[in-house]
């Protein structure tokens, strides 16, 4: 894998109610910002033709879609979201939901990343969700399939990062939610690491959310953050 810039490694996170919000803090943020998250919520708010316009407008967009269904569902999304235009889109590290879409996805340029377990779950909730595995043990299996598949990343916490980043290697893309800077809420993420911790523990990329989009200076959250990518790079701790 290419080096990549530290400020192209955080990832903003467009939690907010609808396109206005999300286009007020783009616009705020400017060019210390050139990566963005549109999830949940803002898909359901118009977020697909905003993600397609950031898009066009030079702006790298992780679509994070989250895709679970039927293979034919999921083929069919995936070819859809191609024609966005966006970098990145997330399917659930089921084997067969994978496997649908890295077939789809064919030589078109989106990269698929396979999400393992949410940051908001521990042990405890995978146990409350019928699962016999640990949490860490469950994204080492899901990580090793979805290399096998033809996954083009991982989405993990910075927890299971390191262990991550020996299973799948040099090449595959890790995306690390639960990012939260020292001295912030953790709010409803359980699993969670500084910048710092997680650039490195093997983070390729950090998703940043309420830190930033709640501050009460977005652009200068944003601005300290890829500053401490910038220092962990420096101390060696690059992927």
């Amino acid at each position: 894998m290419q080096p990549i810039p530290a400020r192209d490694r955080l990832i903003v996170a467009l939690d907010v109610p609808d396109v206005d919000a999300a286009e007020a803090l783009v616009t705020g943020l400017g060019d210390s910002v050139t990566f963005y998250k549109v999830g949940m919520q803002l898909i359901y708010a118009g977020g697909v033709d905003f993600a397609r316009n950031l898009a066009v407008a030079g702006k790298k967009v992780f679509l994070d879609a989250k895709l679970l269904d039927i293979d034919n569902t999921v083929a069919h999304a995936v070819e859809s979201i191609v024609r966005l235009g966006v970098t990145f889109a997330t399917v659930h590290a089921y084997p067969k939901a994978m496997e649908a879409a890295v077939t789809a996805r064919g030589d078109a340029s989106l990269r698929l990343l396979g999400v393992t377990v949410l940051t908001s779950m521990d042990d405890a909730d995978l146990a409350d969700a019928g699962y016999a595995a640990r949490a860490a043990d469950l994204v080492a299996a899901r990580a090793a399939r979805a290399r096998a598949i033809g996954m083009d990343g991982i989405v993990a916490s910075p927890a299971e990062a390191t262990a991550v980043r020996r299973i799948v290697g040099p090449d595959l893309a890790i995306v690390t939610p639960g990012i939260r800077p020292a001295g912030t809420d953790h709010g409803d993420q359980r699993r969670v690491a500084t910048p710092d911790m997680a650039i490195r523990a093997g983070a390729d990329y950090l998703v940043v959310g309420r830190p930033i989009n709640a501050a009460a200076d977005p652009k200068s959250a944003a601005d300290a953050i890829v500053g401490e990518i910038e220092a962990a790079i420096a101390a060696g701790g690059e992927a």
